[in-house]
């Protein structure tokens, strides 16, 4: 395998591995979305 063939791999796999990690921690440091109480929405119902 060439020299340039070798640096060519290992670049594309530290940047798949960057982006990766990337998103990786995009998804955990996301605030999670507040879910609607099931409940609340039923508190308007006159005694059906």
């Amino acid at each position: 395998m060439s020299n340039s063939a070798i640096i060519t791999m290992v670049l594309v796999q530290v940047l798949v591995t960057i982006i990766t990690a990337y998103f990786f921690f995009k998804v955990l440091n996301t605030p999670a979305r507040p879910e609607p109480d099931s409940y609340s929405e039923n508190d308007d119902r006159d005694g059906e």
